[in-house]
């Protein structure tokens, strides 16, 4: 089945069509490592997630860069803030993102490159560029002469003056014109920097994932994702820097980009108080919970997080293991509307929407062979998603609000299975009662008796 994705470049759907059907290459911007992930740094990578798995079911070979920027001013504050080596704070920070990421269900990507491994990759970029006359230097710094790609601004699709006033540039004295942006800066001795031909100075960050997209994917490859606040100005200088480094029309062939994400219609910010990190939400909801709740709302559109969002996520997950549970499963196709949602740009609502009816049809048939059939067809089409992925009692069983443990429930009912034996059925209905009351519903069966919490 062919695949047709937004592409921000051409501003119109088209035919995903790989520059080699062997072996598709994708680059998605990742982290910028100071601080715990937030929920707005979460939907990219969830979203491209699913691209990830939707593409490794189409293609033999699929190879997924995110790379990791480990040098920024961001991180030098945060660093000086804390107390810290810069060193203890990215380390600290990437397992953090690792730990929070997986619990979303995400895959780790093929290559996780971290910026300040590709320096020697930097510095030669942008002797290219120097060389091609798109660069200059200036006080220890290099900057990209923006004057000398005519096509830029084609990704955002604004004018110079548009661009000029949506960068917030520095007019920096050693600038040739005001929208020019740095490449290389020098470093003060107290800051992190490498030996260059201009200047001891670190990168900006601009030529990081230039850089390493090129050492991994080569000069033009198939996908380059992020978020919509990403287009301009880092995707328009990366295109900008990659195409007069390399001499070619294109980096990427396809700019898949994601929606803003608000809270309550409000910007995310801690001020408001509405500004949540994965870890924090993940004290008291389930990481696939998240997860779906972020896959509601078509990646393209603006996204509104919300407290019933999640609830709705969460039951409906809930229905989904239960009815996983009445059924056996086996390895098996994908239901071809789900895939055909995905397909289709993404379309992660429609998908979900067909998962909901495979359940529907679960819960309405009695005959086994077809439960087994549904089932499969569910759990398969469900992981194209990066859901239903555990056994399902597993689900049905966790506590996420600090109620009864598994190891008390489970003694609750070993006293209530005795009391049932010595015919003392006060006591089994006390137990059974009680257990409902703290949410834990039994099932009795012919094999013994399993429970859920509501």
């Amino acid at each position: 089945m062919s695949l047709t994705f937004y592409n921000s470049l051409s501003r119109q759907k088209e035919p995903f069509i790989p520059l080699d059907p062997d072996h598709v290459r994708m680059y998605v911007c990742g982290p910028t490592v100071y601080d715990r992930a937030h929920l707005g740094n979460a939907r990219p990578v969830v979203v491209f997630d699913v691209l990830y798995r939707l593409l490794q079911a189409q293609f033999p070979k699929v190879t997924y860069v995110r790379n990791i920027t480990d040098v920024d001013d961001k991180i030098n504050a945060a660093s000086l803030k804390l107390g810290i080596s810069i060193g203890e704070l990215t380390n600290r920070t990437i397992q953090d993102y690792h730990d929070d990421m997986a619990a979303l269900g995400t895959l780790p990507p093929t290559i996780e490159p971290r910026a300040t491994d590709h320096i020697p990759q930097m510095i030669d970029m942008i002797q290219r560029l120097i060389e091609r006359g798109h660069a200059y230097e200036a006080d220890g710094h290099v900057l990209f002469s923006v004057n000398t790609y005519p096509v830029y601004g084609r990704l955002s699709g604004r004018n110079q003056d548009e661009l000029l006033a949506g960068a917030r540039v520095e007019v920096a004295p050693y600038k040739k014109e005001p929208g020019d942006f740095v490449l290389w800066k020098p470093s003060t001795p107290d800051l992190p920097g490498w030996d260059s031909p201009w200047s001891r100075g670190r990168p900006g960050w601009h030529i990081e994932c230039s850089a390493m997209s090129q050492a991994y994917l080569g000069q033009t490859f198939d996908i380059h994702g992020g978020g919509i606040d990403l287009i301009f100005p880092h995707h328009e200088n990366e295109i900008a820097q990659s195409c007069c480094a390399h001499g070619t029309e294109l980096m990427a062939r396809y700019w898949l980009h994601n929606g803003h994400l608000t809270v309550h219609g409000d910007k995310m910010s801690k001020s408001l108080g509405n500004f949540f990190t994965v870890h924090d939400l993940l004290q008291e909801h389930a990481g696939e919970s998240i997860r779906l709740a972020l896959l509601m709302t078509h990646y393209r559109q603006p996204f509104d997080w919300s407290d019933d969002t999640l609830v709705r996520a969460k039951q409906a997950l809930d229905r989904w293991y239960a009815a996983l549970n009445t059924t056996e499963q086996e390895e098996g196709p994908i239901d071809s509307d789900v895939y055909q949602a995905l397909a289709d740009d993404l379309n992660t609502p429609l998908a979900i929407s067909h998962l909901h009816q495979l359940v529907h049809q679960i819960y309405k048939t009695n005959d086994s062979a077809q439960k087994k059939r549904l089932g499969s067809l569910l759990k398969r089409s469900a992981g194209l998603l990066g859901l239903l992925q555990q056994p399902p009692l597993q689900w049905l069983q966790q506590d996420q609000s600090g109620g009864l443990g598994s190891s008390e429930i489970e003694s609750l009912i070993e006293n209530r299975r005795i009391a049932r034996q010595n015919k003392d059925f006060a006591e089994s209905d006390r137990i059974r009662i009680f257990l409902l009351e703290n949410g834990i519903q039994l099932e009795d069966t012919s094999s013994g008796t399993t429970w859920r919490r509501a």
